[in-house]
């Protein structure tokens, strides 16, 4: 497992630039939420999922996430149709904190291309040059006075 600025990024994974990952497994698409994603929203209160059986477009927003500190949307990494979702959520959101790459999962996507969107996701150096960047704005917000309010 890569650690990057002291968020933890498994190598097997694909990752999105709106900090979804990607788990293949069996030809379809396992998704959810980085470590930077849960490290920097704090505690996930809710999260608005999708119905199984729903069409999703790879980039497009198809759920919520809302943490204490504010609302972040869940966009699908890959095109296809939601063949599963973790209704664990529902009774414990806060598994995305505790567990992101386990038993904090969101959806299953059957994909209807897969190695097109994956081609399009990040593993490896790429994923390094982009955490690096985005650690490096979330601390320019917060020296700017973002602030975290807790």
């Amino acid at each position: 497992m890569a650690e990057i600025g002291g968020y933890n990024m498994p190598d097997e994974l694909y990752y999105h630039t709106d900090h979804a990952w990607v788990k293949v497994e069996d030809g379809k698409a396992r998704v959810g939420m980085n470590d930077m994603f849960q490290g920097t929203s704090g505690d996930i209160v809710y999260v608005d999922l999708p119905f199984e059986g729903d069409d999703v477009e790879a980039g497009e927003v198809c759920g919520k996430i809302q943490s204490a500190k504010w609302i972040g949307k869940l966009v699908a990494p890959v095109s296809g149709e939601i063949v599963e979702i973790n209704e664990e959520l529902e009774n414990d959101s806060t598994l995305i904190n505790k567990d992101p790459y386990g038993g904090g999962w969101i959806v299953v996507i059957e994909p209807g291309n897969l190695d097109a969107d994956i081609a399009k996701l990040m593993q490896g150096d790429a994923v390094k040059t982009w955490l690096e960047a985005e650690i490096k704005k979330s601390e320019e917000l917060k020296a700017g006075g973002g602030g975290e309010g807790d």
